[in-house]
């Protein structure tokens, strides 16, 4: 019985990045109880609720960044998808479109920035911070022009079937955007761990040149990463459409710092090749955590965006340093 246990454990640990899982699950888990005993209204159900759907979109682009990084790349584009998704999807809403017919025509547009960032990046050789900063401008001023440079107008009575199904509707007593979440992570989860699709992904993040030996066709998987990427922001732009009821051009402000802080806490490597998803439920649910504990304990915004800035250039140290010694290891062995 022991054997197998130690068998079980040893299994568990062997994948890649469940070290930093377990480690950063155990400090969710005392942030949650510290947070409780400050204030008790922190498990209260409503609390929770609330705290859920907080979470819930960060994880999502969390997922999208995910991606990336372990392709060995990055996206800094992500809250700028976020704006442009909010905006043009609300802007056809309020001139009479369809809301369904909206949502598909903004998700066109949302991954044209993947397609390009894919391009840009593993076909045109551009490092992906500048490819990526460069789409982010470029999807910011399309989310500024779409409507003439102003926020739009309400969407409107046509579209509450929209906002009930992105943000405020329910099933089985869960707010339907935890339940997009969950859904969308089960899909993500599986592409990236069971599917060829997910072990080139691995590969080009890993070792690039060696994947192209192998057959690896880098410019489609790496296209593919941006793709989900872009998904991901296209989906979140439209739960701050549906929750706020109108477009505004500052949506996902800030965004790809949350998705970088989600993947990393996570255990997802800025150098490629390492983390699973489940890492980056935990990331996003320390940074939800993180910002809803610190306003019960009175903690102003400031002081929450220097913790949180902090446990993410932290994590990416550990992370480097962690790397760094393993390549130091192999280069003593090899003559």
């Amino acid at each position: 019985m022991n054997s197998k246990s130690q068998s079980w454990y040893k299994r568990l640990f062997a994948v890649r990045g469940m070290g930093q899982v377990v480690t950063v699950g155990f400090g969710l888990i005392v942030m949650c109880i510290v947070f409780g005993i400050i204030n008790p209204t922190f498990f209260s159900g409503k609390n929770v609720a609330n705290l859920l759907r907080q979470i819930a979109p960060i994880l999502l682009i969390g997922i999208g960044q995910s991606y990336v990084l372990i392709t060995g790349n990055i996206d800094l584009s992500i809250g700028s998808v976020v704006g442009m998704s909010c905006m043009i999807s609300a802007t056809m809403m309020t001139k009479g479109m369809n809301p369904w017919v909206a949502v598909l025509l903004t998700l066109m547009c949302c991954l044209i920035v993947g397609v390009v960032n894919g391009l840009l990046v593993a076909k045109c050789k551009l490092p992906p911070f500048i490819a990526t900063l460069g789409t982010m401008t470029i999807a910011r001023g399309v989310a500024q022009i779409v409507n003439n440079n102003y926020n739009t107008d309400a969407i409107g009575d046509r579209a509450k079937v929209f906002r009930d199904f992105f943000y405020y509707g329910k099933t089985a007593g869960v707010y339907n955007t935890v339940i997009i979440s969950i859904v969308l992570w089960l899909v993500f989860n599986f592409l990236l761990s069971k599917t060829r699709t997910g072990r080139h992904i691995y590969a080009i993040g890993s070792n690039i040149e060696a994947s192209k030996l192998s057959g690896v066709n880098i410019v489609a998987t790496t296209t593919k990463a941006y793709l989900v990427s872009s998904f991901c922001s296209c989906v979140v732009g439209l739960v701050i459409c549906a929750t706020s009821g109108m477009g505004t051009m500052d949506a996902g402000n800030a965004y790809e710092m949350y998705a970088v802080a989600a993947s990393v806490i996570g255990g997802v490597s800025t150098l490629g090749g390492q983390g699973i998803l489940i890492g980056t439920v935990i990331g996003a649910s320390i940074w939800g955590v993180l910002q809803n504990g610190l306003q019960f304990a009175g903690a102003p915004v400031a002081i929450r965006n220097i913790v949180i800035g902090a446990i993410v250039v932290i994590s990416v140290l550990i992370d480097v340093i962690v790397r760094s010694g393993k390549l130091g290891k192999k280069s003593k062995i090899e003559p």
